[in-house]
């Protein structure tokens, strides 16, 4: 366990990062449902529901991969100094004695 205290786990994922992602997403689904409205009659409607059913499935398994190594690309995982490791999260030395009130 100490030695996973040596090391720094920073994730640098930003909305700009998945932009491009969530666009091609709607993209999908807005070519479904133009689908489904093309093949809307009064005999086809299974038809257009199975479609855009077909669409989804198919296409979140590629959405889920592409956002999980996105996201995997933007961990970083760096050691951290000796000098760090030996400070405070505020940067400051560790005081040996804590702080006592006087009255």
């Amino acid at each position: 366990m100490e030695q996973l205290n040596k090391y720094r786990l920073i994730c640098t994922l930003s909305f700009g990062d998945i932009y491009g992602q969530i666009i091609v997403w709607l993209i999908v689904i807005f070519i479904s449902l133009a689908s489904a409205l093309a093949l809307w009659s009064a005999e086809r409607q299974i038809y257009a529901l199975a479609t855009v059913g077909l669409i989804l499935v198919l296409s979140l398994p590629f959405l889920l991969f592409a956002f999980v190594t996105t996201l995997l690309n933007h961990i970083e995982i760096s050691p951290i100094e000796m000098e760090e490791t030996t400070r405070t999260p505020a940067g400051t030395s560790p005081r040996k004695k804590p702080i006592e009130a006087t009255s």
